[in-house]
């Protein structure tokens, strides 16, 4: 699948990472030839007159890859974990995930840190590198062995991998399901202290410099957390992170009535986290806005609150709930794609994520306006485990280009 015959985009506003302007996108061999040029004979147009033309998404940290939800959602790469059936730990299961979702997505595996990711034996981190991986994740676990924390992250600054870590301390944790507080204690729910995300984060930041690594933060939840976060970056250190929209949209007040579709990891926090959190989007603290995309079947959600797996499928719903954040004045437009594009794409080092001359041509036009419901029976994914079921939203993908090629309309 290659682009064929140039083609010229117009009309629209072009979202770039110096702001929003007018004018024409050209994009030749898959790549963006010209910003603001005008079409030139024999170029296809695309007219996208009252929309906006932006980079296509970087989904950094799914858990699996639903081509139709992403494709829906804008999204035209995704990182994904380590956690999957048999675990991302061998260059052969790496190279055949780099390959699975070509020509018109592309997936870039994160390396398993660990063999099994079990947290203890170091994985073959230099061969799944050489085989594709564009960085290594402890999973969805944190990695209790210090020691083994400490060599995974010396032996990635080794390689220039960066490593996506999850930010809970295990024990602290175990089997709870919610955040410790009164809505938990209310609900008799097993909970855990919001601190447990702290407390992880101090270790892995401390252990990060003295490896000298690049360490990225999939969700960083807490007040606490993100003031940890944003000393480190004070400092100068190379540290990233992410949230999902879960976590500046919700807290704990929408687990009351025990809907499973509520039950996440990290678990939703109190109302003065999700403001933290909304504050951190505005100051550069948080880098990355991620969907967390990871569908859930009846056969793991239709239980008692605490026996429900985790997770959500936030493909489709992460764009609106971002261009949600435009609408509430929280941020700007370039400011909104370099969550979603620019800085995922960055962090994974791939040639993406925005409306530059040079860089692959991944395009969404998106019209910001058009409203639309979030239907959990109508999802793309494999499963609709949505916590914004039921809501009104604004924002929808109305034609999406992968290397210039169109492949949703």
């Amino acid at each position: 699948m290659k682009q064929q015959t140039p083609l010229t985009i117009t009309g629209g506003r072009l979202v770039t990472p110096d702001g929003v302007r007018e004018g024409a996108l050209r994009l030749v061999d898959g790549r963006i030839e010209a910003i603001g040029s005008e079409a030139q004979d024999g170029d296809e147009i695309v007219d996208a007159s009252g929309r906006l033309v932006a980079p296509g998404l970087v989904d950094l940290g799914v858990f699996a890859i639903d081509k139709p939800a992403f494709h829906f959602g804008g999204i035209t790469r995704a990182a994904l974990m380590p956690d999957q059936s048999p675990p991302l730990d061998l260059p052969s299961r790496v190279s055949y995930i780099a390959k699975s979702g070509k020509p018109d997505f592309w997936v870039h595996p994160l390396a398993a840190a660990t063999r099994g990711l079990e947290g203890r034996e170091i994985a073959e981190l230099g061969l799944m590198r050489a085989a594709g991986a564009r960085g290594v994740a402890t999973g969805r676990q944190w990695i209790a062995d210090s020691g083994a924390m400490l060599r995974l992250l010396q032996y990635a600054a080794m390689l220039d991998l960066v490593v996506v870590a999850h930010a809970e301390d295990a024990a602290l944790v175990g089997s709870a399901v919610a955040t410790a507080g009164e809505i938990a204690t209310r609900r008799g729910l097993p909970s855990a202290l919001a601190e447990a995300e702290a407390i992880a984060l101090t270790r892995d930041i401390a252990l990060a410099e003295m490896a000298r690594a690049r360490i990225h933060f999939r969700q960083v939840t807490t007040r606490a957390g993100l003031d940890i976060v944003r000393q480190a970056k004070a400092r100068g250190l190379p540290v990233t992170c992410g949230v999902t929209p879960a976590h500046f949209m919700l807290s704990d007040l929408a687990t009351v009535d025990f809907r499973t579709f509520a039950r996440l990891s990290p678990p939703l926090r109190s109302e003065d986290d999700r403001h933290a959190v909304r504050e951190a989007i505005v100051d550069g603290t948080i880098d990355v806005i991620a969907s967390g995309h990871d569908p859930r079947g009846p056969e793991d959600k239709r239980l008692p609150f605490a026996d429900a797996e985790p997770g959500m499928a936030g493909a489709e719903t992460l764009l609106a709930m971002t261009l949600s954040l435009v609408r509430d004045e929280v941020i700007d437009m370039t400011r909104a794609f370099a969550l979603v594009a620019t800085a995922p794409a960055h962090i994974l080092g791939v040639d993406a994520g925005a409306i530059a001359v040079g860089l692959e041509a991944d395009i969404a036009i998106v019209d910001p306006d058009q409203p639309w419901v979030i239907q959990s029976a109508r999802m793309e994914a494999t499963a609709g485990n949505t916590p914004f079921d039921g809501q009104p939203t604004q924002g929808r993908v109305k034609t999406l280009f992968k290397g210039g090629v169109r492949i949703h309309h």
